[in-house]
């Protein structure tokens, strides 16, 4: 599982809808809004 560094809630990984890759890292979220509010600085929550 993985964490969504925005809200904290853990993420299945094989199930996840949202994801981003930020320096060659892919990253895992809960909801759009986690992805969209980390695609906008991803360097605060990396």
């Amino acid at each position: 599982m993985a964490i969504d560094p925005i809200c904290r809630m853990t993420v299945d990984e094989k199930t996840a809808k949202f994801t981003s890759d930020y320096k060659g890292k892919k990253y895992y979220f809960c909801a759009p809004g986690c992805k969209k509010k980390f695609d906008a600085d991803p360097a605060k929550y990396a």
